[in-house]
């Protein structure tokens, strides 16, 4: 089984290597179907680019021309006033925001005083009572 395997596997490199082999030596050559036209040469051509900076094209020269500039421009105008409004609403949001962190410590405050004042009830009423106690056992003495 192994002996097998191992020929597989050499069978599948010796055909990768082929394929690569045939893939170098060969090149694709268009085939020209039409015998009444000549093949001339096709001449390459190099676009250099400026790296010392951009370079503003005319608007005529950009696909669309004016026209899309307007209207790059309308959604550049949009995005200015929508950042505008979420800048707003972020200041809103934070007014409100503090309102809320003061107004949760008022009550926090207020709910700590209220359990002062039930605390000092009950220990006036345990008082109160420990004293009618005090005083029923004396009379009762």
């Amino acid at each position: 089984m192994k002996r097998l395997s191992k020929l597989c596997t050499v069978a599948l490199g010796l055909v990768f290597v082929s394929n690569v082999a045939l893939a170098e030596t060969t090149q694709f050559t268009p085939l020209n179907f039409s015998d009444s036209t000549t093949v001339t040469p096709t001449t390459k051509t190099t676009i250099i680019t400026d790296t010392k900076g951009n370079v503003m094209l005319d608007p005529s020269q950009v696909t669309g021309g004016t026209k899309m500039q307007n209207a790059i421009l309308q959604i550049d105008n949009a995005q200015v006033e929508v950042r505008n409004k979420l800048l707003e609403y972020r200041t809103e949001y934070a007014k409100i925001d503090s309102q809320y962190e003061v107004t949760k410590a008022e009550r926090k405050n207020a709910k700590k005083k209220i359990k002062q004042e039930e605390k000092k009830i009950k220990n006036l009423e345990k008082v109160k009572k420990n004293i009618r106690k005090n005083f029923e056992q004396k009379n009762n003495i």
